[in-house]
């Protein structure tokens, strides 16, 4: 191989995986830092930001799979749990990095088993049931004994309704982005799907 067919190479790889983790850790350390900023009595900022990675691993999965989708989840849920810990409270941290995997292992899951359906299906189904499953494990860990239990509870409900809106809202981002994403060439060979 040429040093410009490696270097293609490499940047080809770079985008393929690299570039999904990084913006998976991205949306983790910065949703775990806004967790801790209230909108109002039912809603964190967080809120706005953690659904981002859903479709993240979305599209991950539908590009290159189920095998890159689980990879992508454990680099970010790495670098996110270990930036978190210097950056958020701990109990935030572990939190979070429990949620995350879990949330997102089923997304991977779910989208999978449903990718040959029609294009948004696999999204949304597996989106609004990693939300639930997130939503469910990082609240009762995150806040279980520190607070009031409605509060975290109403924090929790709020959460969980702006997830699942944009579990609806990230069907648009998804159509567009897989369609451009399908169109380019990638090292990994052609999409697992003929369905984007």
């Amino acid at each position: 191989m040429t040093p410009v067919g490696f270097l293609r190479s490499s940047l080809s790889l770079l985008k393929a995986y690299w570039l999904p983790a990084g913006a998976m850790t991205l949306v983790v350390v910065v949703s775990n830092i806004l967790v801790a900023f209230p909108i109002n009595d039912w809603l964190t900022w967080a809120a706005f930001t953690y659904p981002v990675a859903f479709l993240v691993t979305d599209l991950t999965n539908r590009a290159c799979g189920p095998k890159r989708a689980r990879s992508v989840a454990y680099v970010g849920f790495s670098v996110a749990v270990a930036l978190c810990l210097l950056l958020a409270d701990p109990r935030i941290a572990l939190a979070s990095g429990s949620a995350f995997l879990s949330a997102q292992l089923l997304d991977i899951f779910v989208f999978d088993r449903l990718r040959n359906r029609d294009w948004w299906i696999a999204p949304l189904v597996s989106g609004v049931t990693g939300s639930v499953l997130d939503t469910v494990i990082f609240f009762s860990l995150a806040f279980y004994g520190t607070q009031s239990p409605t509060l975290w509870m109403t924090l929790a409900a709020g959460d969980l309704m702006v997830k699942l809106a944009f579990a609806l809202f990230l069907l648009a981002p998804f159509r567009m982005l897989i369609t451009v994403i399908a169109a380019r060439p990638t090292p990994l060979g052609p999409l697992p799907t003929a369905h984007p």
